[in-house]
């Protein structure tokens, strides 16, 4: 799958550099062009005259060759690569390519590419979990760039935790899965979609609000994977610290049930499909108070209105060849329920998940869903890790086109 590939390997000071050897042997002997480059204290850990033999290229450390003046283009580098790998990938060189610090030719190269950009993070599980590392990988992703998950395990420290680079045959397969999807038609191509994620938050006073449980989790990894699919997702988010990181999501950031209507109400004609994982509140107060309320010896009593039902509005407009998808979120009696919002709200399948489910719900990275169409077909999945749920669905949602 990497016959004809070209690909940069960009290697950093850490222990993990050993690494760097079975990787570019792997990509070779699958067919790839590699191109090695390496910073200054890369050279510490691992010398420039194994990965040369390895990938029959001269390694690439400074801009230019201080023996004859002869000069190493980022920008051709840049140009000439079909992927871009960091591997391993420092918490110093993250920072560096998050804030564009540009003092070396591995940083120059990566603000110069035009290729897709993988990262495989090596470092002690402290680094790694320190707000300032966790910071530099969110702005990383919210760029477009790719992370291969570290592994936990023992580390170079002595401690055990997460921050031991990938192994070089998951880097390999990961890499060569990508180049598959990529090569491959795209089976979502040229669909628009509208995806609803996390809670809504319905104001009492400046202060405080009514809300629930949900994080977002499921409607992020539905827009992921619609994304993934070659989908162009907008994607309507009530308040959430989950990051989207796919250049074809537009994320549109909500607070209220009320703003999350009229988002999903005006975007709906210029959409193939909807989702609407969100969840919603029901309920919003009649009277918000200007300023804090302050506590007294009296009860409070807040008067509640019924908030406009998103699903069922657009279950009215829906046009021929729209698809609507809706979500049950259930206590008791959840296929009961289910039924009944799948013909009131007009949609195409609905998602059904309860929390009679151990691992299932709000604020997880687990769920458990059964689907139910309009056709009476009833389809129950196991439990199963969010991202998979939401291949799951999409899988779905492909056969009602």
């Amino acid at each position: 799958m990497l016959k004809g590939k070209k690909i940069v390997l960009c290697v950093t000071g850490s222990i993990a550099a050993y690494k760097a050897a079975s990787l570019v042997r792997l990509f070779v002997k699958e067919g790839a062009e590699v191109q090695v480059l390496m910073t200054s204290l890369a050279k510490e850990f691992i010398t420039p005259l194994t990965l040369a033999t390895l990938s029959r290229r001269s390694i690439l450390v400074e801009f230019f060759n201080p023996e004859n003046g002869a000069w190493n283009s980022h920008v051709d580098l840049g140009l000439w690569a079909d992927l871009l790998l960091v591997a391993p990938a420092t918490a110093n060189t993250m920072g560096k390519m998050a804030n564009g610090v540009a003092d070396n030719l591995l940083i120059t190269t990566y603000l110069s590419a035009r290729c897709p950009v993988f990262i495989a993070p090596a470092m002690d599980l402290d680094m790694y979990q320190h707000p300032s590392t966790l910071r530099n990988m969110e702005l990383l992703k919210s760029y477009g760039n790719h992370f291969i998950e570290p592994e936990s395990g023992e580390l170079a420290s002595g401690l055990v935790g997460k921050g031991r680079m990938a192994e070089p045959e998951v880097i390999t397969k990961t890499i060569t899965d990508f180049f598959a999807n990529i090569d491959t038609p795209l089976p979502l191509k040229g669909k628009h979609f509208l995806v609803s994620a996390g809670p809504t938050h319905e104001k009492i006073d400046p202060v405080r609000f009514i809300g629930n449980y949900s994080s977002g989790k499921m409607g992020f990894a539905l827009a992921e994977q619609l994304a993934t699919q070659g989908a162009e997702v907008t994607l309507v988010a009530g308040p959430s610290v989950l990051m989207v990181s796919h250049p074809s999501i537009h994320r549109i950031n909500v607070v209220s049930a009320e703003q999350m209507f009229e988002q999903c109400i005006s975007l709906f004609s210029q959409v193939d499909g909807a989702i609407m994982a969100a969840a919603v509140a029901d309920y919003t107060p009649t009277h918000v108070f200007d300023a804090k309320h302050k506590r007294d010896k009296e009860d409070l009593n807040l008067v509640l209105k019924p908030t406009r039902d998103i699903a069922a509005e657009l279950g009215r407009l829906k046009k021929e060849g729209q698809i609507l998808v809706g979500f049950a979120l259930e206590t008791n009696d959840g296929l009961q329920n289910a039924k009944k919002k799948l013909v009131s709200k007009n949609l195409d399948f609905i998602v059904l998940n309860t929390l009679e489910d151990s691992g299932a719900g709000f604020n997880v990275d687990t769920n458990k869903i059964t689907i139910l169409d309009k056709e009476n077909k009833i389809l129950e999945y196991t439990l199963k890790n969010k991202a998979d749920v939401a291949v799951d669905i999409v899988n779905y949602l492909k056969t009602q086109f």
